[in-house]
């Protein structure tokens, strides 16, 4: 199935982190792709999401303010399956 592309806009990079923010509305996707550094989430506006991995699929419900992290390496494609729009903050871990 073809999705529209979730937008995501570069806020900030130095040597030791890459800000990204990133907006979801309905039925948007990232697209697969692959981690080069840990990184946490900081979600600003909560919703539904979808999780494709190459161990299946998970369903998450980001909380606005409720961070979470994950390593280098992680591949996936994150989906908005929800009816309403949601954003996150990704901050990236340079080593």
């Amino acid at each position: 199935m073809k999705r529209m592309q979730a937008s995501s806009h570069l806020q900030f990079e130095n040597s030791q982190v890459i800000v990204t923010r990133w907006e979801f509305p309905p039925g948007s996707e990232t697209g697969w792709h692959r981690h080069e550094h840990d990184y946490v989430i900081v979600p600003i506006i909560g919703g539904e999401m979808l999780l494709e991995t190459e161990e299946g699929n998970r369903e998450v419900i980001l909380e606005a303010g409720v961070c979470y992290n994950r390593e280098e390496g992680t591949e996936h494609n994150v989906i908005n399956n929800g009816k309403s729009p949601f954003s996150f903050v990704e901050v990236e871990i340079k080593k």
